[in-house]
């Protein structure tokens, strides 16, 4: 389960790179490493769930908030919400 969601999500980073803005670009490349980094995590503690995985998303982008300025921690935020809805 946790594999399929995250290749749902990392397909839709990869169809939307043809129309993608460079903060769109960006924002995607930057979630597809904290996107992979969670599923592994799961997959080693054997969670299935996908809410837990999120969370796991979630509190990745967190520990590394000090590597971008609040505007790209912005777009990268938004862009989450945006996979998740589409990826579910």
């Amino acid at each position: 389960m946790i594999q399929q969601y995250e290749e749902k999500l990392l397909t839709l980073i990869d169809q939307m790179v043809e129309t993608a803005s460079d903060d769109e670009l960006f924002a995607g490349g930057y979630l597809r490493g904290h996107i992979s980094l969670s599923a592994a995590h799961c997959e080693l503690e054997g969670t299935s769930s996908i809410e837990v995985m999120d969370a796991k998303v979630v509190e990745s982008m967190a520990d590394a908030q000090s590597e971008l300025n609040p505007a790209d921690q912005l777009i990268v935020k938004e862009m989450w919400q945006q996979l998740q809805l589409q990826a579910r």
